[in-house]
């Protein structure tokens, strides 16, 4: 069979650095889990006692480059930041085992999920979905992959933002509800999960607005970090 022709060319694949190789990491799909540490939780008003964390996606080619300035997004008043610890597969499946999990982890990185809160509460609170309100354009960015080979698979450790140099979130990994085996075994039971495939694997308390013009730094302990800085 000959090679498909196809109308047009979409351009290069979304991709992101791996730490200290020329290679870099293919992006494939951009999954997100909510409500995924306690006082996060409570501070959006939900008892984490009575709702478990949830999946969400964003587009591939949301991803944003650590270091890069970003026009503010459109269509919000209300722009919010949010430290992750990211997960990127190298293989996947489907009804993956939790203790057969962390076998499919090629590295992690330090991510901001960028979130139109204003959109995101009026679409809650009309009962309708808030894609638009997570998955936008450049409202993924991403540092630099390191390595689990290199650095194992982080479990602890403090995870951080500022804004403009002052601290706006201070947690830790260990504090989240589901650690990131747990997160691959459950969400494999509703997707088949692939090589290319990132998680963000959820955000401590302390989210809060970016202005235009703002620096946001963020920072995980024994993996790295991220900066994207908003348009003036």
């Amino acid at each position: 069979m000959s090679e498909a022709e196809f109308l047009f060319s979409l351009g290069p694949r979304p991709s992101v650095p791996i730490e200290g190789q020329s290679r870099r990491f293919p992006v494939r799909r951009i999954y997100c889990v909510g409500l995924n540490y306690a006082a996060h939780a409570r501070e959006m008003g939900k008892d984490p006692t009575k709702e478990r964390p949830f999946f969400f996606s964003k587009p591939a080619d949301a991803v944003v480059e650590s270091g890069a300035t970003i026009p503010y997004a459109s269509m919000t008043h209300n722009l919010h930041y949010e430290i992750e610890l990211v997960a990127a597969l190298h293989s996947g499946g489907a009804d993956i085992s939790r203790d057969r999990a962390l076998e499919h982890v090629f590295g992690y990185a330090a991510g901001i999920d960028l979130t139109r809160r204003d959109l995101q509460k009026a679409a809650r609170d009309e009962g309708k979905p808030w894609d638009l309100a997570k998955g936008f354009d450049q409202s993924a960015p991403l540092g630099a992959i390191r390595p689990a080979a290199e650095i194992g698979h982080p479990r602890a450790g403090r995870i951080a933002l500022s804004v403009n140099g002052a601290i706006r979130q201070n947690g830790d990994l260990s504090d989240m509800i589901l650690d990131t085996a747990g997160i691959i075994a459950e969400l494999s039971r509703y997707v088949r999960l692939a090589a290319g495939d990132l998680i963000f694997t959820g955000t401590p308390e302390g989210v809060g607005p970016l202005k235009p013009g703002d620096v946001a730094d963020a920072e995980i302990e024994g993996v790295g970090a991220v900066r994207v800085a908003m348009a003036a």
